[in-house]
C-alpha cells in the first residue's frame, strides 16, 4: 500500500518533467562586422533560412547565403543551422539550433528543442516568432553593437 501511494505521488513529476521544452541561447555578442554569412542547410525547409535572414536583417546585418559546400572560415562571421519537424495533431518545430563561428572559432549558439514536449501544447508555436526570438537573444545587440563598443574605447 504505502508503495502505490508513493508511486502515485512521484507520477504527475514524472509526467511534467517528461513534458519539458527547453531553450538555451549563448549570445554571440560583439563580432565587429557587418556581414553575416549563413551556410544553407537544404535538409531544413527553406522557411527557417528566409526567417534567420530577415530577423538578421532586421537586426541590421547583411546576410550573404553559402553553399552547403562551404566552410566555416569562408566569412569572418559565419553561420550555420539545423530544424527539424515532427507531426503530433500537426506538424511543429521539433529542434532548431543556430551557431555562430567568428574566426573559425563559435561564439554562440541557440538552441530551441521540444523533442521531449510530449503532451505539453505549448510546443505548437509559430516557428517564424521562435527563430525571431532566437535571433534576438544570440546577436542581442544587433550590428551597430561593435561600434558602440569602439567609440566607448578611451583614446590612447
Amino acid at each position: 500500500m504505502t508503495r502505490r501511494l508513493i508511486w502515485l505521488a512521484c507520477l504527475p513529476v514524472t509526467l511534467f518533467t517528461g513534458c519539458a521544452i527547453h531553450q538555451n541561447v549563448r549570445p554571440v555578442g560583439a563580432v565587429g562586422d557587418n556581414l553575416v554569412c549563413v551556410i544553407n542547410n537544404p535538409d531544413v525547409r527553406p522557411s527557417v533560412m528566409s526567417s534567420y535572414k530577415k530577423a538578421l536583417t532586421e537586426k541590421g546585418y547583411t546576410v550573404r547565403e553559402l553553399p552547403q559546400t562551404a566552410a566555416i572560415t569562408d566569412c569572418r562571421v559565419t553561420s550555420t543551422y539545423r530544424a527539424n519537424w515532427r507531426w503530433d495533431l500537426a506538424m511543429y518545430m521539433h529542434y532548431a539550433e543556430f551557431r555562430v563561428f567568428v574566426d573559425g572559432k563559435e561564439r554562440g549558439s541557440a538552441i530551441y528543442d521540444a523533442t521531449r514536449g510530449g503532451a505539453n501544447m505549448n510546443k505548437f508555436i509559430d516557428a517564424d516568432k521562435k527563430i525571431a526570438e532566437l535571433i534576438n537573444q544570440l546577436f542581442p545587440g544587433g550590428a551597430g553593437m561593435h561600434a558602440v563598443e569602439t567609440a566607448a574605447a578611451p583614446a590612447q
